[in-house]
């Protein structure tokens, strides 16, 4: 079953594709990349009615192409994937943010590696957390060490986001490209840290190979 990913930066193929393997191993990854979906969002402000219509067309794509299902890793796009595509298309964090929902955490961190995207999870994570009181925060130093791969450097850079504020009962991470640190940096901070990869792979599965009970 081919499952198309569509990255906005080549730092999410990693951890999407480890977490389709992990939550969902009968998957065939497809990964789809345009490199300039986050700068031009970055640039612009947040989604735009172009940058959205950009989007619809990847998925029509992969759609064509075969995929059974679409996970976009791009935070700000997850929108788009509220549209009916005839095939289930699943925003990076839903399911991340389903389960803070869950949880009823009474304060969360969202932390991103540019404001545009932080701001732009929070606002939607506080649209579904109920009573959660949702704050965002900037790791510029994160952007670097994410790239590269160095998930040391990357949690030590989340650390120190993250300790700046006051406490939290989690921190969510906007980006699949952060992922890679969640389990190091949940370790140090002592409190839950929430990623998209597994969960979202996970609830796709779900879509794709439950059958109703009758």
């Amino acid at each position: 079953m081919r499952i198309a990913l569509i990255h906005g930066t080549t730092a999410a193929v990693a951890p999407a594709v480890d977490g389709l393997a992990a939550g969902f191993p009968e998957a065939e990854p497809w990964n789809l990349l345009d490199d300039r979906l986050l700068p031009d969002a970055d640039a612009a402000g947040g989604l735009t009615p172009p940058l959205a219509e950009r989007m619809r067309r990847l998925i029509a794509f992969a759609k064509d192409g075969g995929a059974a299902g679409v996970l976009l890793t791009c935070s700000m796009y997850g929108p788009v994937a509220t549209a009916d595509f005839g095939v289930p298309v699943l925003a990076p964090d839903e399911a991340a943010f389903a389960r803070v929902a869950r949880e009823g955490w009474a304060n969360v961190l969202v932390v991103a590696s540019f404001q545009t995207a932080a701001l732009d999870a929070a606002q939607r994570l506080r649209a579904v957390a109920g009573g959660t009181e949702v704050e965002s925060a900037t790791s510029t130093a994160a952007m670097g060490p994410s790239r590269s791969g160095d998930t040391a450097a990357l949690a030590d850079a989340l650390e120190a986001t993250v300790r700046a504020g006051r406490g939290y009962d989690a921190v969510v991470l906007a980006q699949y490209s952060l992922a890679p640190a969640a389990d190091l940096l949940q370790d140090r901070l002592g409190v839950p840290v929430v990623s998209g990869p597994l969960a979202a792979a996970a609830l796709l599965k779900s879509q794709l190979t439950e059958r109703p009970r009758a």
